[in-house]
């Protein structure tokens, strides 16, 4: 089967600066109803992107192929969904796509997901960082990033492969993220894996 590639348009993320947390609590909670937006707080400046069709048609296939994999490899795992994580004292929150809890639960993810379709923005990874997400994957214009939280928790490295997930073979996993069908992604995905 040949794959069909889906390719985002980018947008750009609208950044505001000198919000305090009560006032992004307020644009938030005026914003409950509106579909379509993404909101981000970090340090004073408040991000609010745009929510396409493909963010979330990527966002699906991705979550899609993980939750087969991990189920196919006896993997437990509990999905949080895209939560919002983070408080006014970590001066940080975070809306990530999907988000993992490895083994058990707990009460933040091990890994979160983010397609990025904005350009701009604020230090996505310095948020995460704060609440101590083990692992942060980053699908951008065809390509999966992966960073894993240092054992210090200072900062975040770029890995090859994941080490929450050593076996998920990435090349093979992205390859079904581009498929134009979902179902057949994730059945030739899990025909292909040994």
């Amino acid at each position: 089967m040949t794959a069909q590639l889906l390719s985002p348009h980018i947008r750009e993320a609208h950044v505001f600066p000198k919000i305090n947390w009560q006032q992004f609590e307020a644009i938030d909670q005026a914003f409950d109803s509106v579909p379509g937006v993404k909101f981000r707080y970090l340090d004073g400046a408040l991000e609010i992107m745009p929510i396409s069709e493909e963010h979330e048609d990527f966002k699906t296939i991705l979550r899609m192929l993980l939750e087969a994999y991990l189920r196919s490899q006896g993997i437990r795992f509990y999905g949080r969904g895209g939560p919002s994580l983070g408080d006014a004292t970590l001066g940080t929150r975070s809306e990530p796509d999907e988000a993992y809890n490895i083994g058990e639960r707990k009460p933040y993810p091990d890994l979160v997901i983010e397609v990025v379709v904005t350009s701009g923005g604020i230090d996505k990874l310095e948020g995460y960082r704060r609440l101590a997400i083990a692992e942060v994957w980053f699908w951008e214009d065809g390509v999966l990033q992966l960073y894993h939280l240092k054992s210090d928790q200072s900062a975040y490295e770029q890995v090859e492969n994941s080490v929450l997930l050593p076996q998920l073979p990435l090349d093979v996993f992205c390859r079904y993220v581009t498929y134009h069908d979902q179902f057949d992604a994730v059945d030739e995905f899990l025909k292909s894996l040994p």
